[in-house]
């Protein structure tokens, strides 16, 4: 296409709401505007992009024999209900009556409606295998919608499921995703690491999540320096526990730390490490309110936390919920003689020897308190925060830290929803069994921005060839000199014809604006027709990635571009 013909509205100043690259280049170079906080109209440019994307997911998940379907976006609140998540799932559903007064909401995923529609569908063990895709918009009411494409409310997802009689057959399941999602990332041009997590409110028992490395991200990787373990900050595994604990227990006392009630202050005013001190954190469940433990120099694990209580919500209790169970103002809790409510501690806790705790009263600490001797533990479970430094779970290796955009995540499900909806098939002996099921997503526009995070500078956007909008950008220099426009034109043309995305630069704007737009844009490769072409039939290309610039003749040109987009062929 001609730019004079197209909407490619470029911003000269960054707008003030985006904050990081991705976000701002993707406004400044007209892929994108918001329509509301959260919600964003894909403009050509970045509807070039997210198709490209899409089209490489097509082609992997058919290479691995998954079908393609359609679902709905709204969602009936009975199949929610039947799954048990109606409530669970919390107020990012977005929910709505219709004029019926029937209950709906809008599919932030899609487990409910595939479950039930394969429970209708499949009655024979002979119908399965089957994996099942489609691409749609999802919707989640994020309480705080930031970074442009990276948490909106409205976003695109590729979501698949698979149907198994087993988990023999679930686990090549996965392992076809795991094989599928890697190529689809390689394929995009991202640098990436498939990593270990947590399956949040979408449950099962084995999930990854496949991080594109980026500064920008949001979530925190930690991976081994000798072997292949990485896994999200939220699942890291704790090594396993040292020998018994050993040395005299001394007698607990009680002292004063008068306005000392944070780690540090405790540990300053009576001189012990903070590895020496017991952390007693009050929680509030939909059950129940406990008391978590861990060493004062580590941080609880929410996920680890909520997953061993078992429980519909996790809230750090308020200051008026402290006094009330412990009788002590916030930072001087403490286990010895909490009544009435459970104990879960950290492996390490339960291994401590005269630790620092505090006392269940104002401005009052215990020391030489010791686990099961002065207080006991009602479950000791991995609560707590890994961090870089410490050694693998898998080897003797040390753990190193990364952040990571979340861009595709694989789950085994097991029979979760088969068992809940009912979705079940006849073995070979007329024997009913439930379906074992797995899923696996990929936020589309999440990858586009993913790959704006990794590849940009302080020009603009640098597009891998895989995804870019398009390939190449010829621009004649002047306008107005007639040699110059039928040379670019017929190397436009040229290029089309060899399949090569093309566009031709013929706005009337000096050559430093259209150079300008061509980087922050980020064709792979810039064609620019100058006198030089004119006088001395010789064109220079410009390589957006190396910023290498060549001269060759116009002869040449084709070739040469094709070698710089294609080096391999």
């Amino acid at each position: 296409m001609k730019v004079s013909e197209m909407l490619i509205p470029t911003l000269r100043e960054t707008p003030a709401e985006a904050e990081i690259a991705s976000h701002k280049l993707l406004l400044r170079a007209g892929f994108i505007r918001k329509t509301a906080a959260g919600i964003y109209t894909y403009l050509p440019l970045g509807m070039r992009v997210l198709k490209k994307i899409m089209n490489i997911i097509r082609e992997e998940m058919d290479r691995q024999g998954a079908q393609e379907m359609l679902m709905p976006i709204m969602q009936p609140a009975e199949l929610w209900h039947e799954s048990g998540r109606w409530h669970v799932y919390g107020p990012e559903l977005m929910r709505f009556k219709d004029r019926h007064n029937r209950d709906f909401c809008l599919g932030p995923t899609h487990e409910e409606i595939i479950t039930a529609l394969v429970r209708n569908e499949i009655k024979s063990y002979k119908q399965l295998p089957q994996l099942l895709y489609h691409i749609g918009n999802k919707y989640r009411d994020e309480r705080r919608p930031r970074f442009g494409l990276m948490r909106g409310r409205e976003f695109i997802m590729k979501d698949l499921y698979s149907f198994d009689r087993d988990e023999e057959g679930l686990d090549k399941s996965y392992q076809k995703m795991y094989e599928a999602y890697t190529n689809v990332f390689k394929r995009c041009g991202l640098t990436f690491r498939p990593v270990e997590a947590d399956s949040g409110a979408i449950g099962g028992s084995t999930t990854h999540e496949f991080m594109v490395l980026a500064d920008s991200g949001e979530a925190t990787i930690l991976f081994c320096d000798s072997c292949n373990y990485a896994a999200n900050v939220e699942k890291v595994s704790v090594p396993a526990a040292g020998a018994d604990p050993a040395g005299e227990k001394l007698e607990i006392k009680e002292v004063k730390t008068p306005g000392a009630h944070t780690v540090e202050q405790v540990s300053e005013f009576l001189g012990v490490e903070p590895h020496q001190i017991i952390k007693t954190l009050i929680y509030k469940t939909d059950k129940e309110v406990v008391a978590a433990l861990v060493r004062g120099d580590r941080e609880i694990n929410e996920v680890k936390l909520y997953n061993a209580l078992d429980c519909l919500r996790l809230d750090l209790a308020d200051a008026k919920t402290v006094e009330e169970v412990s009788g002590a103002p916030v930072g001087f809790a403490g286990p010895v003689n909490l009544k009435d409510i459970r104990i879960i501690a950290d492996p390490e806790v339960a291994q401590m020897v005269n630790a620092v705790t505090g006392a269940n009263k104002a401005d009052t600490h215990y020391i030489n308190v010791n686990p099961g001797r002065d207080f006991k533990i009602n479950i000791v479970e991995d609560i707590r925060m890994v961090t870089a430094g410490e050694k693998c779970p898998n080897c003797e290796g040390r753990l190193k830290e990364a952040k990571g955009i979340e861009v595709g995540q694989i789950f085994k499900l097991g029979t979760k929803y088969s068992k809940a909806l009912k979705a079940t098939f006849l073995d070979e002996d007329g024997k009913e069994k439930p379906i074992v099921m797995g899923c696996y997503g990929i936020g589309v526009g999440r990858t586009m921005a993913a790959s704006v995070e990794q590849n940009h500078d302080e020009d603009g956007i640098i597009w891998p060839v895989s995804i870019a909008p398009y390939h190449v950008i010829v621009v004649p220099i002047s306008t107005k000199d007639e040699q110059q426009v039928r040379i670019a034109e017929d190397i436009y043309k040229q290029l089309l014809d060899k399949g090569i995305e093309a566009v031709l630069d013929d706005r009337k704007e000096r050559p430093g604006v259209k150079f300008k737009d061509a980087d922050l844009i980020g064709y792979p490769v810039r064609v620019v027709i100058g006198k030089n072409a004119v006088e001395n039939n010789t064109v220079e290309i410009y390589k957006r990635s190396t910023k290498e610039t060549v001269n060759v003749s116009i002869e040449e040109v084709i070739n040469t571009v094709q070698q710089l987009l294609f080096p391999q062929v």
